[in-house]
């Protein structure tokens, strides 16, 4: 869909047309619920933000002011979500009861992979949660630094810096050596 189109049924959207907007959830969805389902580590709970992240977007449609793309926008408005949504204890819980469950759940995958993916996750987790959304965003789901800062508030060098910052400590998690430039 071209940028006009987009733009036609942002405008649409904005007076009342459910339609329109639930064209434009179709489009982004897929990227916000990738984005949170890495941030959180549970496919239900990320999958609860988003519907929230974007039964938001709609009362909030009209302070999108189009200096960024959409999904930024709303990706923005699923970040502040999932923030609310850590401080939650029973959130936690859940999350934590979750990763027991996912290993029995998967069977296709082998041992070594199903441990890898598990440590990642632990080693994701123990990241700030600032610097865990800065690699969710720019290295899981390839939005760039400068998107990436629009989405989580902060400023272009603290998300470089959270990213490179992060990338490090999960490395150093994971036992792998970082790549030279050589």
């Amino acid at each position: 869909m071209s940028a006009g189109d987009e733009a036609r049924l942002i405008g649409l959207a904005r007076g009342g047309d459910y339609a329109a907007f639930g064209r434009l959830v179709d489009m982004h969805q897929a990227a916000v619920r990738a984005f949170l389902r890495r941030v959180t580590g549970n496919y239900a709970d990320a999958d609860d933000l988003a519907q929230e992240a974007f039964a938001r977007t709609w009362d909030v449609l009209n302070r999108f002011d189009g200096t960024s793309s959409l999904r930024t926008f709303i990706c923005g408005v699923a970040f502040q979500y999932w923030r609310r949504a850590r401080r939650s204890q029973s959130r936690r819980e859940a999350r934590e009861t979750a990763y027991a469950d996912l290993s029995e759940t998967q069977t296709e995958e082998s041992p070594e992979r199903a441990g890898q993916r598990l440590a990642l996750r632990k080693a994701m987790d123990e990241l700030p949660e600032d610097q865990r959304a800065a690699l969710a965003l720019c290295l899981g789901q390839e939005f760039t630094h400068a998107e990436a800062a629009e989405i989580l508030s902060l400023p272009l060098g603290t998300v470089k810096s959270h990213v490179t910052r992060g990338r490090a400590r999960l490395q150093a998690a994971l036992g792998v050596a970082e790549k030279s430039d050589e």
